[in-house]
């Protein structure tokens, strides 16, 4: 199985590689944003960049979606995980259209209220991940695992 772990840089980016236990013995590569935090988080990893900042922005999202469409191409992995923010959401539109599982983690901070990149990826993921409960009320059809951290 070869892994695309997508995310922004900082706590998404953190949260993914939190999950370690699950990735580490398994093919994969990362799409982030190109800053100190995620070098030093990722050296030694097969990684790309993706264009930033990403919020609201439609010219973000033109681009990254040109990126998605390539490295997707390229790499074809059998799984996408991202736990957001805006770069997830052309990563899973394209990925859904190859043929491609998807997984979205929602933030630990949100509690009661959905992101945007979650409302906007909802619909299309293979799995929807929550880490409170009360989060199920927001994502009816989302799986709580409890807390990543």
């Amino acid at each position: 199985m070869k892994i695309c772990l997508v995310g922004s840089s900082g706590g998404h980016l953190t949260h993914l590689y939190m999950l370690k236990t699950f990735w580490e013995n398994r093919d994969r590569f990362w799409v982030t944003f190109d800053k100190e935090d995620a070098r030093s988080l990722l050296a030694g990893e097969k990684t790309y960049s993706c264009y930033y900042p990403t919020n609201r922005s439609l010219k973000a999202l033109l681009i990254n979606t040109k990126i998605a469409w390539e490295i997707l191409r390229k790499e074809k992995p059998d799984l996408i995980i991202s736990s957001g923010a805006a770069v997830a959401v052309p990563f899973f539109y394209i990925g859904k259209l190859l043929g491609v599982k998807l997984i979205y983690i929602e933030v630990f901070d949100r509690i009661d209220k959905p992101t945007m990149s979650g409302r906007m990826v909802y619909p299309i993921v293979d799995r929807f991940v929550v880490q409170w409960e009360e989060m199920k009320v927001v994502y009816p059809k989302a799986i709580n695992l409890g807390s990543i951290f």
